[in-house]
């Protein structure tokens, strides 16, 4: 059908420039900041529609095949959960970071793995299925996992609770994801043409969403990116950088397949920054959102660099067709 065409066209244009419209806004948001502030209240709803698309994307198929690879999956989750919050630690007093600052380093250490892992490892050539188990693990176990390593690491310098955190998680990630998943199989089931429309059109949403939030912690953090522009985005790269290379490292070291060790490098250091960005504005400061808004605009850069370095150490062209969305 045309329109449902049309409505493929729309998500695969606007998921493929998601890195150019954070570009856009962002600097609009530093320039007329009063623009985008008024965003900020809606961060928590916008980012449970970004969940929901993450469940409409899953299947029976996706659980399934954690039964069947419990290994892989286990080093894939286990590496994320412990290298990423002890990197952030590491870079906060390497760098000397602001207090706010820092906790928002932790924070995105501490997220779970988001949508974006999928994606740049079906652009890799990584292996899609084993990506996607170790992203449903993380994101159901981030209740119990993400406040748990916020309050260890952030220590006394937080008033928050890990029961607060923990509902809040449950709330704005479980909650989505699991109705998005009902949804599919409804839709599946009885609808299968309004589910084809809702998984084209879902990816547009999401990236509108995701470009909403960071130009709102960017409008809302104007005076601190101008005064540490240049350790905040260093910290950025460092963490997601340290966190892909240990990934694969790790990948091989435990005698994983080439294809599995790329999804291990992109599960591990490519983080639900959307997720991030809502906890800390929540609970905490825009100050400690920051860190992860730009997380969120850098790992779409970086993770397609090294999908493309993969695709090119192949010998081949990358893949460009009929891949998942990127959206945090």
């Amino acid at each position: 059908m045309s329109w449902q065409r049309t409505l493929e066209r729309i998500g695969t244009i606007t998921s493929k420039y998601f890195v150019l419209w954070v570009l856009i806004v962002s600097p609009l948001a530093l320039y007329s900041p009063e623009t985008f502030t008024p965003v900020a209240p809606y961060i928590t709803p916008l980012l449970g529609i970004i969940m929901l698309g993450m469940g409409l994307t899953l299947t029976p198929a996706d659980f399934r095949r954690i039964l069947e690879r419990p290994r892989d999956v286990a080093i894939g989750a286990v590496s994320q959960w412990l290298l990423m919050p002890t990197i952030a630690f590491g870079l906060v007093f390497a760098l000397g970071l602001p207090e706010e600052i820092g906790l928002g380093l932790i924070i995105v250490g501490a997220a779970p793995g988001g949508t974006a892992s999928n994606v740049m490892t079906y652009l890799g050539r990584g292996d899609v299925a084993l990506s996607v188990s170790i992203t449903t693990v993380t994101t159901l176990a981030a209740p119990l996992v993400m406040p748990a390593w916020i309050v260890l690491l952030a220590g006394e310098s937080i008033t928050v609770t890990f029961g607060e955190m923990a509902t809040s998680i449950v709330q704005v990630v479980l909650v989505p994801v699991i109705g998005g998943l009902v949804l599919r199989y409804v839709l599946d089931e009885y609808a299968p043409t309004v589910a084809q429309a809702g998984l084209s059109i879902f990816p547009a949403i999401s990236v509108v969403a995701i470009v909403a939030i960071v130009a709102a912690v960017v409008g809302l953090n104007v005076e601190t990116i101008l005064g540490a522009g240049a350790l905040v985005f260093l910290a950025v790269v460092l963490h997601n950088g340290l966190g892909l290379g240990s990934g694969y490292a790790i990948g091989h070291a435990t005698n994983m397949a080439e294809d599995r060790a790329r999804a291990c490098a992109f599960e591990v250091g490519l983080q639900n920054s959307g997720l991030a960005v809502t906890l800390a504005t929540v609970y905490f400061s825009p100050e400690a959102a920051l860190i992860p808004a730009l997380f969120s605009v850098w790992h779409n850069v970086s993770g397609p660099a090294l999908a493309t370095l993969f695709t090119y150490l192949d010998g081949d062209a990358p893949v460009t067709d009929d891949a998942p969305v990127a959206s945090d």
